[in-house]
């Protein structure tokens, strides 16, 4: 795409830091948005590389007003948002009956909460563009478990949004779409596993295996996997996609 501008985030790691150094082939910005700046600077390389100007922006996405900041910071450099790709969140892991009320609200702040608040501010922009919006789920919404209660309840309110900012697109000409990933093998899934493994008697490696067999698929997946897949869902190639929920989760959903 020429003159088009992504913003992606959660752009720091994972998902995201994958996501941005793909979308880099086909946008001529792209904007990297997440709380740690200083490994932003480092996507910006990677992104600078692939062949698109970045531009990053460091604050917390749960904060009312930092939407506010993002769309306008990236209106006065680019003059445009065609991409907006709702990244960033992590909802604990922490057992539905132990699980207190802050750290069920301070999980949604972000990811669901944080992610809405964007994609209004940056309505505007994007129906003056016919642009395009992805939001970012997972797979515990269609499998909730005690311990991803909060998980679950999240990507589930997600994908019931993704669903009527859809509708409002339909009326705007703003493509709206949702992903549902499954297990992905990113930094935060290996700190996981670091403290996980050791506490259930298992070495690291045991316990890497030890996720994929239970949840019944071959492997876990990676955020390049991911980022090509959310990278066409934003391409002209799906452009009459619009409400609907793509899943890749390795077969880890077994219901159809």
């Amino acid at each position: 795409m020429n003159d088009s501008v992504a913003v992606v985030t959660g752009a720091s790691q994972g998902i995201g830091r994958a996501t941005a150094i793909r979308l880099a082939k086909d946008f001529s910005a792209v904007v990297l948005v997440a709380r740690n700046g200083d490994a932003l600077k480092e996507v910006e390389k990677a992104v600078q590389g692939a062949g698109a100007d970045p531009l990053s922006i460091a604050l917390d996405l749960s904060r009312v007003q930092s939407p506010e900041t993002v769309v306008k910071t990236t209106l006065d450099r680019y003059g445009r948002i065609d991409a907006l790709l709702n990244i960033a969140g992590a909802v604990p892991q922490i057992d539905l009956f132990e699980m207190t009320d802050e750290q069920w609200y301070a999980g949604m702040e972000l990811k669901l909460h944080g992610a809405r608040r964007l994609t209004i501010r940056a309505w505007e922009a994007l129906k003056a563009s016919k642009g395009s919006v992805v939001f970012m789920s997972g797979s515990a919404a269609l499998d909730p478990k005690p311990g991803f209660a909060a998980v679950a309840a999240t990507n589930a309110a997600i994908l019931a949004m993704a669903k009527a900012f859809a509708e409002q697109g339909i009326k705007d000409d703003v493509q709206v779409n949702s992903i549902v990933p499954g297990a992905v093998m990113t930094g935060r899934r290996r700190s996981f596993l670091d403290k996980w493994a050791p506490a259930h008697n298992l070495s690291v490696e045991e316990a890497t295996k030890k996720f994929p067999e239970e949840a019944g698929i071959s492997r876990y997946g990676e955020p390049e996997e991911i980022a090509a897949l959310l990278a066409f869902m934003v391409s002209p190639a799906a452009k009459w996609m619009t409400g609907s929920s793509v899943r890749m989760d390795g077969g880890e959903v077994k219901g159809i």
